[in-house]
């Protein structure tokens, strides 16, 4: 075969307006409630950038509530169906300190903030990424009814899996408000203003 024909290396950049929307956040954060709030903010400015789905995550120092890194959504913008939000946080934290495992050092454990309970294949994503602590939105079916997309077969006692494994899991941080955001996303989807990206057009009808 011509080798020559092979992808040698994939990637997925950040948009700029992903750090413009940063450059005015504190440099600390005061709760979980103010981290998560800015995760809505960006999961919403996300879709309508149309750079993929309402999703939005950060990798938070918990030691020092500093940002690590920012994540969204960028399965359109990078045509890769593995550029989850949480993926993308993660993986850009990791670049950062130069360690796949981002609770190697005791004394700065990291965190990740997503605006719900990660799909099926970010479940496995951040369960080995090292990070000690995991915030989300909330949990259920809402997501799936509201903008269609498949989160895939997770397990019933996720949390609980997580906790075993060492990650403490905090839940419904300002639920109400990433439902919201789902809701317009949904609300779009409706008017065909944005795409839905199941592979083969499969997944939650929403009805």
């Amino acid at each position: 075969m011509d080798v020559n024909q092979l992808a040698l290396e994939y990637s997925a950049e950040l948009p700029m307006w992903v750090l413009e929307e940063l450059v005015d956040v504190p440099d600390t954060f005061e709760s979980d409630e103010d981290k998560m709030r800015l995760v809505n903010v960006l999961a919403r400015r996300n879709y309508r950038e149309g750079t993929g789905g309402p999703f939005a995550a950060l990798v938070i120092d918990s030691t020092t509530n500093e940002l690590v890194s920012a994540g969204v959504n960028l399965v359109l913008g990078s045509g890769l169906s593995s550029s989850h939000a949480e993926v993308v946080a993660l993986s850009l934290a990791q670049t950062r300190i130069g360690n796949w495992d981002l609770g190697a050092d005791p004394e700065h454990p990291r965190e990740l903030v997503v605006n719900w309970r990660p799909c099926v294949q970010c479940y496995g994503a951040v369960m080995w990424s090292g990070v000690k602590r995991l915030v989300v939105a909330g949990d259920g079916p809402e997501l799936e009814h509201l903008t269609r997309f498949d989160e895939g077969p997770m397990v019933e006692d996720w949390a609980a899996q997580f906790e075993s494994r060492g990650i403490e899991v905090v839940q419904d941080v300002l639920r109400d408000e990433a439902i919201e955001v789902y809701r317009e996303y949904g609300e779009s989807v409706d008017s065909g203003d944005v795409t839905v990206y199941n592979a083969r057009g499969t997944g939650p009808t929403g009805d």
